[in-house]
């Protein structure tokens, strides 16, 4: 298989540095829940899924690695009963990336602020000491060629930002001596997955190059982008999880690497580079004013030993050996599942869930 089968580094450091401990995932299946959690079970952690199961109708490829029992529950209907006993909840499962969240910004607000902070209250009450909440750069919005650190002012563009600047404001309010909320704002992520999503730069831009022969963009390019692959936005996970409770007490830490701000045309070239004699295509920025410089040094000082380990590079070349090895073809990169709108829009059209966003029984007798 060509996606590394170790187990990873910072697994192996978790399972010998802390004792075994029961952690809820939320958005078990989801792009980086399905990568985290083996992780976390090869830690030898106590680990339970969570996640509504909106993108289970597929997978791009079987990893073959063992997977934690998973309930299929909505954040929204999550009491504090059902999270007595556990030492660390992490908070994977809100509407993802910006497209989906404008489709309907109301529905957003409800399930990602309202239901994250409700999650969160309930966490608190059944007395769960840690709370990793992974939060996003995009709330630093048009920031230019300024690179925005923990303290730099927000800009929320849109309702996926807008929404995770509410959560981390309202959570942080709750933190207290019993209950320890960290916030992770993740950069762009990219990089493989079982439940890979095509929706976000690098591989969308690698799934055209290899369907198409085309690298198109809908901006013209110059817009700031950090970067960071889905196995350092879970290490940085576990890193939180090992580290003394005290060090990452509310904090906020910016998840990527410096190295990793790119222009939008810098990530087109490094897939240009995996994928070559691939046309690359420029668009206009069609209103969309996010642009980005991040620094990521706070989290190398409050998490030391955490350092990402991918570049654009690296992460274009695993997308086309990946793709090599599934044989990977158009109707795979366009399946709706992969695609976070798309899927939501044809569970809506047929009926399976409602305008809420809540599963309908069936009858099918």
């Amino acid at each position: 298989m060509v996606i590394p089968e170790r187990t990873s580094a910072w697994a192996r450091t978790l399972a010998s540095a802390v004792q075994p401990a029961r952690v809820l995932v939320t958005g078990a299946d989801g792009f980086i829940g399905s990568v985290l959690t083996p992780q976390l079970v090869e830690a030898g952690l106590d680990v339970v899924g969570l996640d509504t199961g909106f993108y289970r109708a597929q997978l791009l490829y079987h990893d073959g690695k063992d997977r934690p029992a998973t309930l299929t529950r909505d954040v929204r209907r999550i009491v504090p009963a059902d999270l007595e006993g556990f030492d660390a909840v992490v908070h994977l499962a809100e509407l993802s990336n910006d497209p989906l969240c404008e489709h309907d910004p109301k529905k957003t607000y409800e399930i990602n602020h309202l239901g994250s902070v409700a999650l969160a209250r309930a966490v608190k009450e059944a007395g769960v000491p840690r709370f990793v909440y992974t939060s996003s750069c995009s709330v630093y919005g048009a920031g230019g060629d300024e690179m925005k650190t923990e303290e730099s002012a927000l800009d929320p563009q849109t309702a996926y930002a807008h929404c995770k600047m509410l959560v981390e404001r309202d959570v942080q309010a709750l933190a207290d001596d019993r209950f320890s909320p960290t916030f992770l704002r993740n950069a762009t992520a990219f990089g493989a997955s079982p439940r890979i999503r095509f929706d976000i730069v690098l591989n969308n831009l690698a799934g055209l190059a290899w369907t198409t022969g085309r690298i198109t963009m809908t901006s013209d390019g110059t817009p700031w982008r950090p970067l960071v692959h889905v196995e350092d936005i879970c290490s940085a996970i576990i890193a939180v999880l090992r580290a003394p409770r005290a060090n990452v007490a509310n904090q906020i830490l910016n998840v990527g690497d410096n190295d990793n701000n790119y222009r939008v045309s810098e990530i087109a070239e490094a897939i240009g580079r995996a994928f070559p004699n691939c046309k690359i295509e420029f668009g206009s920025n069609a209103g969309d004013n996010r642009s980005y410089r991040v620094s990521f040094d706070k989290i190398t000082r409050v998490l030391p030993g955490f350092r990402c380990q991918w570049n654009a590079d690296r992460g274009a070349r695993q997308m086309r050996a990946l793709f090599e090895h599934i044989a990977m073809d158009e109707r795979d990169f366009n399946a709706a599942p992969f695609t976070r709108l798309r899927e939501l829009k044809r569970l809506l059209d047929t009926g399976q869930i409602d305008s809420d966003f809540y599963w309908r029984p069936n009858d099918l007798s």
